[in-house]
């Protein structure tokens, strides 16, 4: 960009497609860091759901286990129980597993942006049009977090 002493701004030939680039990279970046954050968050929640899940699922078999087996049981049977229904009312406020399943579309979704700059990097000639697909392929990714999975067969 060359700027006379009269204060306009001229831009030499190859300054678009030098900012495109530029751009490019900076959606490349952002989606390789957004990637790494979403695979981690997906590791996080399915921890969470483990966590969650089997002390309630162990829980609520002694409880059943030990209610069962004689009259003297019944009360510790009956903490067991609660302390079941309390992990399974965690892993239900949580929602680990939906949030699992949100950040592995997420990670699917900035893997696909990362690949598609990539790709457009290698090109010689950058266009406005090949900017715009990254950025809504970037939107998508971002939606990613809060939307349904896609049912089979819908478009």
């Amino acid at each position: 960009m060359a700027t006379p002493a009269d204060g306009t701004t001229h831009l030499s030939p190859d300054e678009p497609e030098r900012r495109l680039r530029a751009e490019i990279e900076r959606l490349r970046d952002e989606a390789t860091h957004q990637r790494t954050l979403a695979h981690r968050r997906a590791e996080f929640w399915t921890k969470m759901d483990i966590a969650l899940g089997f002390p309630a699922a162990l829980l609520a078999g002694t409880a059943g286990t030990a209610g069962m087996a004689s009259p003297d049981a019944r009360v510790p049977a009956a903490f067991a129980a609660l302390a079941s229904a309390g992990f399974a009312a965690g892993a239900g406020f949580m929602r680990s597993d939906t949030r699992r399943r949100a950040n592995k579309r997420a990670r699917h979704a900035w893997a696909s942006v990362e690949a598609r700059a990539t790709v457009a990097l290698a090109r010689e000639q950058l266009t406005p049009e090949i900017l715009g697909t990254l950025l809504e392929c970037r939107q998508t990714a971002l939606a990613a977090y809060d939307g349904e999975e896609p049912r089979p067969g819908a478009p």
